[in-house]
């Protein structure tokens, strides 16, 4: 290693400030002027996800890390409970690269067994607990599991529906060594706040935990690569089966460190998340308030009264709320302008521009709103938007690429590179995005280009800048007499009206046309509007062949975990549709 003598003289902890400053002042380190200083950071975040935990325990051990409801834990409660965990999967034969489900509830059980299991350098299956039988068979043996960790309490019987998934669980005997026909290398299935049948309580998971030595941790955790894969995300599987998404540990922290970056995030953020673990939303701002030593706060289930009151009590400053079903259920609660939320500082939310400049009002202009453009295949974040930025660059874009990311708009029929402005689809490619999609080579050889870049399946445009305007899902464009139309840019000017909450358009099809636009209304309360109001509110304000021929108003939407199933809505439309046809 080259030092000057009076680093030598000074010792190594010296040498090494000397020679980063050095560097600060010898190499030019890629930085813009203007980049934000909180970006500003001479190497890349890259460690496993265990040593990430075990990192800021060491540094801060009694800082708070976790709340849940009327829960909370430090970061040395965190570790240890983690800790406990690996030991436990240990007992049971998990090891490096062995997948391990979890198809918990948000709350401790579900973040230390997650990061008990990378403690191993297992790689962990969050499963969507809204799936049922067919879903969760899918998963479970797609992806090969090996143990499930699982529960009964709440609103879902989760061990009801994995035994309605695998029919074979009622005729087994030992709950250590399930042998399933419908999955084959499933070992146990552990219940964690129940016993029924055949599947492993707490007390037993826990006795077979203390006989294995923490030196077996240790040792697998010393095992764990960055590049190796850290977890194992499906997709939603609104229009198909879910697919796997292979993330590296490298990825999940290195997105995230820079996302926490972007935002201004340190170990004062208090951050509110109600999103599900299962769901990129909360799983991994997770990791990047755990590298900043911050606090999440989250819920076990979301309902918007008590978030509400979590979130004063709680003295949170920042909202993860993320979509707008969830952050505009918060504003429009009766007991919302009561709150103290002075301490909220920033508020995450990818709706239409118009929806972020009513949740900006909302806060009384108080707080930055901004949005971000990502996917599970990038491990949920490759654009933020800044902070520091004005409210119409907030609003109106998704914020530019995180440091290590690329984003390029292409035409839908050349696949050729378009310059700014020009709409086409988003195209990616950095450090973050995925490994591959498990067992789906078809797949993952459709989602890439020859040269290199990943296909989002996502509409929009960049501007001069590089912030990046999403217009919608490729697969939602409508073609409406052989124009191109996005979806999103009809939604944005219907939530213009005062009397509209949400809209979401959908194709209708159209013996002329071939389709025309439809459009889902949700009224504000007490709020009135007729279909035909609505259509004369886009005439003269958008392009004709963009007006919608259909309005439907609706109460409440058709979702998934977290997104609103166009597919349900333009199948009922086109149920309407047909049954109006004479016969």
């Amino acid at each position: 290693m080259l030092q000057s003598d009076s680093a030598s003289a000074a010792g190594p902890v010296a040498s090494l400030g000397v020679i980063i400053s050095d560097i600060d002042i010898r190499f030019d380190s890629g930085l813009s002027s203007d980049q934000p200083v909180g970006e500003q950071s001479l190497w890349a975040e890259a460690i496993s996800l265990g040593d990430l935990l075990l990192r800021t325990t060491q540094r801060c051990p009694d800082h708070e890390a976790l709340v849940f409801d009327d829960s909370r834990f430090s970061y040395a409660e965190v570790t240890e409970r983690a800790i406990a965990a690996a030991r436990s999967l240990a007992a049971l034969g998990i090891e490096r690269g062995d997948p391990v489900g979890l198809l918990l509830p948000n709350g401790i059980d579900f973040v230390s067994s997650f990061f008990g299991a990378q403690l191993l350098g297992a790689v962990v299956v969050p499963i969507n607990t809204r799936f049922r039988a067919r879903e969760l068979r899918h998963v479970v043996a797609s992806a090969d599991l090996e143990v499930i960790l699982t529960g009964a309490s709440g609103p879902v019987d989760l061990i009801a529906r994995l035994e309605e998934a695998l029919p074979s669980l009622a005729g087994a005997d030992d709950p250590t060594a399930l042998r399933l026909a419908e999955a084959p290398r499933l070992r146990a299935l552990v219940a964690l706040d129940d016993e029924r049948g055949c599947v492993l309580s707490r007390e037993r998971f826990e006795e077979l935990g203390a006989v294995v030595d923490r030196a077996t941790v240790w040792r697998g955790r010393a095992a764990v690569r960055v590049g190796d894969v850290a977890t194992l995300m499906f997709t939603s599987g609104t229009a198909a089966a879910p697919k796997g998404c292979l993330l590296s540990h490298e990825a999940m922290v290195r997105v995230w460190t820079a996302a926490a970056r972007r935002l201004g995030w340190d170990s004062e953020e208090r951050l509110f998340d109600p999103l599900p673990m299962f769901h990129m939303g909360c799983l991994v701002p997770l990791l990047a308030s755990f590298e900043a030593g911050s606090t999440l706060i989250s819920m076990r289930h979301f309902d918007t009264g008590p978030a509400l009151d979590l979130i004063e009590r709680e003295r949170a400053t920042w909202l993860y709320t993320v979509f707008p079903a969830i952050t505009l259920g918060l504003i429009e609660h009766e007991t919302f302008r009561d709150l103290d939320l002075a301490p909220v500082r920033g508020l995450n939310d990818v709706g239409s521009p118009p929806t972020l400049r009513r949740i900006q009002a909302a806060f009384a202009g108080a707080i930055e709103v901004g949005g971000s453009f990502g996917m599970t295949e990038a491990c949920g974040h490759i654009t933020c938007g800044d902070p520091a930025a004005s409210l119409e660059l907030r609003t109106e874009t998704a914020g530019r690429p995180l440091p290590g990311y690329e984003v390029r708009a292409v035409d839908l029929l050349t696949g050729k590179p378009l310059g700014p402005g020009a709409r086409g689809e988003l195209q990616v490619r950095g450090f973050g995005t995925f490994e591959g999609y498990d067992k789906l080579p078809e797949a993952q050889a459709e989602a890439w280009t020859e040269d290199g870049w990943l296909r989002s399946g996502d509409l929009g445009t960049l501007d001069r800048a590089g912030n990046v305007i999403y217009l919608g899902r490729r697969k939602d464009m409508l073609k409406v007499g052989g124009e191109n139309v996005a979806p999103a840019e009809i939604e944005a000017h219907l939530e213009t009206h005062p009397a509209i909450k949400r809209a979401q358009v959908v194709a209708a099809p159209d013996q002329r046309l071939h389709e025309v636009p439809a459009a889902f209304v949700e009224l504000e309360a007490g709020a009135e509007a007729s279909p035909a109001e609505l259509i004369e509110f886009c005439e003269g304000q958008i392009a004709s062949f963009k007006v919608p021929r259909h309005i439907r108003f609706v109460s409440e939407w058709p979702t998934s975990a977290t997104k609103i199933q166009k597919i349900v809505l333009r199948e009922r439309m086109e149920r309407e549709l047909a049954a109006q046809l004479p016969r």
